[in-house]
């Protein structure tokens, strides 16, 4: 039986987003797994439910660990990472977006796959959008599913392939492909990298010693202490050997559609986005929210820790305190209890307790990264009025989320986000505050670095989940009744 899947209180409501994954490859060091490792450790922040780690080493061939929960639990474990030896790994940590959720091991990553000309692994994180109807076609012509996961269906792309190289079966497979990729990979000699021609999920460049490094963020190659070289680009597909890096194109790049919530929340605040600081972003974005919504107020506060960069700009802006009206309890674990319902129903209160001697009295800004289903905003509204707060103003530090993503973040249906039911104003008799302010899609990309704001005939980032304009049709999604905005 598998383990119980553990209970993530920063999804007691379904309220909040998930990223689907992180990715972090290796090659050219000694023990590259406990490299991997630390790489994936750094990017716990993008999935917390499973991660996996393969290896390659000339005399053990290649060896794969799949576990649930954090990479701290299970891979600083010696024993299970003398398993993993040898100079080339990749690795992977999950939150279920396609597939089944729950625990299932069959659909951690990386997967393995053995071709005529050897073995590969893969790690994805994105999404395909068109998996289901790769799925059945490759089931109709033979192909044995092993996992729920659409990243799958790359394997078995490759697998059918003529080509005669496994980079070149690769790039064959995700000519197929329809979506947002970025995919580290490994044979027993080469470690690739490659993200899909909009690049909408990120994917970086670093150099450590004689080694190289590719991982979803920069903030995994400071904790290996590696060299930040650059980004992979749109389109682009590396693939690197004792010899260096070699890149090529077989994408053809358009326009980037960079995901723009990776500035308002996925990516850690100290990582490094197109040459921007990501903390730097969601301090501005605190300052132009600033000036797009100002009120009078006593008190700035975050809703920690998302909140904290852009609560800062906003204070800053605005000339109002700033405090620590809220605190977050930083030790309580995912397997803290048994989610009973009565626990479930305290579950923002486990997480988050008010500074009452802070906020009695105050007429208070709370400053949040965004609102899905409105749930915990009303709970945490309910606790800051508990506390004595004389006025309770909300300012989101994105636009209304009225539109689900498709291309690697878990949100919810359509008609669950509660922008897709209800304008701005009923939004804030919905959540009972004083009022709710959402910074406008020109503030987000003026914070982003674009000083005109958005460009409404060629937008610079993808940011359909505020927009309802989808950079990739989601087929399968459309197939199932999905209505573009366009049919509405």
């Amino acid at each position: 039986m598998p383990p119980a899947h553990p209970f993530d209180f920063d999804a007691v409501d379904g309220d909040t987003l998930h990223e689907e994954c992180g990715v972090f490859g290796m090659i050219g060091v000694t023990d590259a797994a406990n490299f991997v490792a630390l790489g994936l450790h750094a990017l716990q922040h993008r999935g917390q439910e499973a991660g996996g780690i393969v290896s390659y080493h000339p005399e053990h061939g290649f060896n794969s660990a799949r576990r649930f929960g954090y990479v701290r639990d299970n891979f600083t474990k010696q024993s299970l990472m003398e398993t993993l030896p040898g100079a080339l790994a990749i690795g992977h940590v999950r939150y279920s977006t396609a597939g089944s959720k729950g625990a299932q091991i069959r659909d951690v990553q990386p997967f393995f796959g053995e071709f005529s000309m050897g073995g590969a692994a893969i790690a994805h994180n994105g999404n395909i959008t068109n998996a289901e109807a790769l799925r059945r076609e490759l089931i109709e012509r033979g192909s044995i599913f092993q996992s729920s996961s659409d990243s799958e269906c790359i394997i078995h792309l490759m697998a059918r392939s003529l080509q005669r190289d496994i980079p070149a079966r690769m790039e064959d497979a995700l000519r197929r492909v329809e979506g947002a990729f970025s995919v580290v990979a490994m044979t027993r000699t080469k470690l690739i990298g490659v993200r899909d021609a909009l690049g909408v999920r990120p994917l970086v460049l670093g150099k450590v010693g004689d080694g190289w490094c590719l991982s979803s963020e920069t903030c995994a190659l400071d904790i290996i202490g590696a060299e930040y070289v650059r980004e992979i680009e749109p389109g682009e597909m590396v693939v690197i050997t004792e010899k260096g890096v070699e890149s090529t194109h077989p994408f053809r790049s358009r326009n980037s559609r960079f995901c723009i919530f990776e500035h308002v929340y996925f990516s850690r605040p100290d990582s490094i986005i197109g040459g921007r600081s990501v903390y730097e972003t969601r301090r501005q974005i605190g300052v132009e929210l600033a000036r797009e919504a100002p009120i009078e107020a006593d008190l700035v506060c975050p809703v920690p820790d998302s909140g904290t960069p852009a609560a800062i700009g906003y204070a800053h802006e605005s000339g109002i305190p700033y405090g620590m009206g809220i605190i977050r309890n930083q030790y309580m674990g995912r397997t803290f209890i048994e989610p009973t319902e009565q626990i479930r129903n305290m579950g923002v209160r486990l997480k988050l307790n008010v500074n009452r001697a802070l906020i009695r009295g105050k007429r208070v800004v709370l400053v949040d990264d965004s609102v899905v289903r409105g749930t915990t905003s009303r709970k945490i509204k309910e606790m800051i009025l508990d506390a004595g707060a004389a006025e309770v103003h909300f300012r989101i530090a994105s636009p209304p989320t009225a539109w689900p993503c498709f291309y690697g973040v878990d949100t919810p249906q359509r008609e669950k986000l509660l922008a897709a039911t209800m304008s701005e104003d009923e939004m804030c008799e919905h959540l009972g505050v004083d009022s709710l302010k959402f910074i406008s899609l020109d503030g987000l990309y003026r914070a982003a670095g674009e000083s005109e704001g958005r460009n409404n005939s060629c937008p610079q980032y993808c940011d359909a989940c505020f927009s309802g304009e989808y950079p990739v049709e989601p087929a399968d999604m459309i197939e199932k009744g999905f209505k573009l905005k366009a049919a509405e």
